[in-house]
Formats: C-alpha cells, structure tokens, sequence
C-alpha cells in the first residue's frame, strides 16, 4: 500500500444536497497518495448514504460519524487525529475543486519547502462567479510566515483572507498544536487559525492554483446565520491576542490584529438586521467591552483605516 500523502478532511451536516457535486469534484482530483475522510456529524437527512457510498479511485476513504452533533471544529479535530497524511487540508461539503486543484496543490509544498502554501479561490454566489485573491503579491516564493500578517493596519495582508480551506499544510503544523481550536467556538475558527500558523510557523507560499470552489450564502451555513455562534469571532480574536501576550517578539503585530477585530465589530454591526434582536443586544455589549479593553491608540489607528459606513457603525456602540 503506497504511503500517505494527502489527508483531505470533509465534514459534513446535512449536506445531501450538495454532496454529490463535491463527492464528483473529489474522483477528480483523487490520487493513490490520497485519503478521504469524511465525517458524518449528525446528519438527519442523506447525507450518510451518500458518504458511505463513496469509492475513489486510487486513493482511499474513511467515513467517520460523531457521537453527536458537535459542529466543524469538533468535526474536523476528529479527523485530524486520524489523519495518516504527509500534509492535510480541508474541504466544506457544500464547496467543491476543480480538477486536478489538490495535486497541484501538493506539488507546490513539496516543490517550495514550507510549512503550508495557500491559494486564491473562486465564490459561487448562485450563478455569479468572482474571484477572491489572497493579499500577496509574491508568488510562488517562500516568504517568512510572519509576512503574512504586516504590521501596518490598513494594509491587507494573507491574514485578511481567513481560509483555511484554500490552502495545504504539513502534519508536523497539527503535530504542534497549531490546527487545534476550542470546539466551543462556532464561527470564525478559520480566522484564529490562520493568524496562528503566521504567527508560529516558519515559512509559507502563496500560488497561483485558484482550484477551490466556495459556494457562498448557502441556507444552514454559519455566515448565513444570525444566532449566538456570531458572536465566537470574539473568542477567536481573544485566543491570538493571548499569543501576542505571551511572546514579547510578536508585539509588533498587536496593530494588525486590533484593526481586525475592529473592522469585524463594525461589519457585524452594519450588518446587524441579521442578528436575533437578543443576540445583537449581547454583541454590542460585548463589542463595547472588547473595544474599551484594546489600547486606545490603536483603535483610533485602526478607526481611521476603515469606510465611512463603518465608522458611522462604530459611533452607534460609543
């Protein structure tokens, strides 16, 4: 049996209705090196019948179900332990790659020598397509993690596209924790991930290989929902400002990270009508706490790099 190159993890909830598109998309980008696993995280609908049902064709596939539902992070962690693979990435079940995107993929790591190469992608938005590029120039290049983040807070950087789907990572990453999320937290996981790899790992790379498919605003996905989840983006911002804290030497990008968090306060709160009217009284209050314990340079700095639309949002929580 040829040894492990690729591990793709795709959780899956209820995902009947997109599963056969993305199942398709796999055999195409399937690979004796490969294996599949795909986890059932309580689905009520088709979806386990349709995973069982997989077969690739060189690679191999595993179907694992959780106890109960947990949601993606718990769903992918299960995964993670299992993964056999040299590298791993993630797939959404309702999102789905062009032929070939995964090997292409893996010949770049390989090729350039990092620790995790990202990618551009394409958004679905019914039938609207657009590409969506990640915030570097230098490609296919090795760069310093740390470059991935800047230090200027109105500048985008690879951090600004939080995606931890469009992208292929060395075991050894999962090995040092720095895959692990809290499964407590709902939304954002994606953002907390890949702050940390910039943060804490040594090299990455940017090609151009824009092969992943996301499929936006789909009804049930948690940028589509306006409940308590919304507000984990919070903890997510928390848990690398706990990084920043612990290490002196990454000080130096406290700038970057306080723009982040105020620019997503502000999105939410233009955005609010998609809020619960409970779970929008708890996010002001817990948005006027966040701001109010930020140094309050950098958030006038930060204030200063956004639209005007969201700086009028902002006035609304003073």
């Amino acid at each position: 049996m040829p040894a492990t190159t690729l591990s793709v993890i795709v959780p899956c909830r209820d995902a009947a209705r997109h599963l056969p598109v993305a199942l398709a998309a796999a055999q195409r980008n399937d690979d004796e090196g490969t294996e599949w696993l795909l986890v059932d995280d309580g689905s009520t609908d088709a979806t386990p019948r349709l995973l069982a049902a997989f077969r690739p064709m060189r690679g191999r596939v595993r179907v694992l179900t959780m106890p109960e539902p947990s949601g993606v992070v718990a769903a992918r962690a299960a995964a993670l332990r299992e993964a056999a693979g040299r590298y791993v990435t993630f797939v959404d079940a309702d999102d789905w790659l062009a032929p070939g995107h995964l090997p292409a993929m893996v010949a770049a790591i390989r090729r350039l020598d990092v620790d995790f190469v990202r990618c551009d992608h394409l958004q679905v938005t019914g039938t609207r397509r657009s590409l969506r590029r990640v915030p570097e120039g230098r490609r296919d290049r090795p760069l310093p993690a740390h470059e991935g983040i800047g230090t200027r807070p109105g500048t985008l950087s690879a951090v600004d596209a939080p995606n931890l789907w469009a992208g292929v990572y060395d075991r050894r990453l999962a090995d040092r924790g720095l895959l692990d999320v809290d499964p407590a937290i709902r939304t954002a996981e994606d953002r907390m991930t890949i702050w940390r790899l910039h943060l804490h790992a040594d090299r990455f790379a940017v090609v151009d290989a824009p092969g992943y498919r996301y499929r936006r605003e789909v009804a049930g996905s948690l940028t589509a929902i306006g409940d308590e989840r919304q507000l984990h983006f919070f903890d997510a911002y928390e848990a690398v400002g706990r990084d920043l804290d612990a290490d002196p030497a990454l000080e130096r990008f406290r700038p970057k990270l306080v723009r982040c968090v105020v620019d997503l306060v502000a999105h939410h709160e233009v955005s609010r009508a998609r809020l619960h009217p409970l779970v929008h009284r708890r996010f002001r209050a817990r948005a006027r706490a966040t701001l109010r314990g930020l140094p309050a340079p950098l958030v006038r700095q930060a204030v200063a790099t956004l639209v005007p639309e969201r700086v009028a949002a902002l006035r609304g929580l003073a």
